[in-house]
């Protein structure tokens, strides 16, 4: 990343996103938050639609780590295709582009799932909707959640 501008926004989205995580949950409206914040890009409905995408979709763990769903809607949000654009192709550039940060994601956590990082995390999986686990859980993964939402809004915002 040769653009000194790009490294700051880089830097900023890193911080306010682990800040959000902590402050707020809900990783992939941190990251969506943040790059609208930093970057622009996303639009608010973005970040309400991304709510349900939270601890793996529906909070059940099993799914896409929240951080990572978030990161590409946030690629999406300027590099997607249109509605209106459907009969132009399937743009694949934005494919490409989300393709890069999975991988990127899988090479520095090991796994893409929720469940792959709470088990990486805590050396176990959480059942989120039973209160008692969920506050062990928030309990045992200090700030590790905080820090993927972070590096992931930090690469986002370096890919766009």
């Amino acid at each position: 990343m040769a653009d000194p501008d790009r490294a700051a926004q880089a830097a900023e989205a890193y911080d306010k996103a682990y800040d959000y995580e902590l402050k707020y949950g809900c990783c992939p409206q941190c990251v969506l938050a943040t790059v609208q914040e930093v970057v622009g890009h996303v639009e608010d409905h973005a970040i309400k639609a991304s709510h349900g995408l939270s601890g793996g979709g529906g909070m059940s763990g099993v799914g896409i780590c929240g951080a990572l769903s978030g990161g590409l809607m946030a690629l999406s949000s300027k590099r997607g295709r249109d509605r209106n654009k459907f009969e132009r192709g399937k743009f694949v550039g934005n494919f490409q582009l989300g393709n890069e940060l999975v991988k990127r994601f899988e090479e520095t956590f090991g796994g893409v799932t929720c469940a792959h990082l709470q088990q990486q995390f805590t050396g176990r999986t959480w059942n989120m909707w039973d209160a008692e686990e969920y506050r062990a859980f928030d309990a045992a993964r200090g700030d590790r959640c905080a820090r993927a939402t972070a590096l992931v809004t930090k690469w986002v915002v370096e890919m766009l």
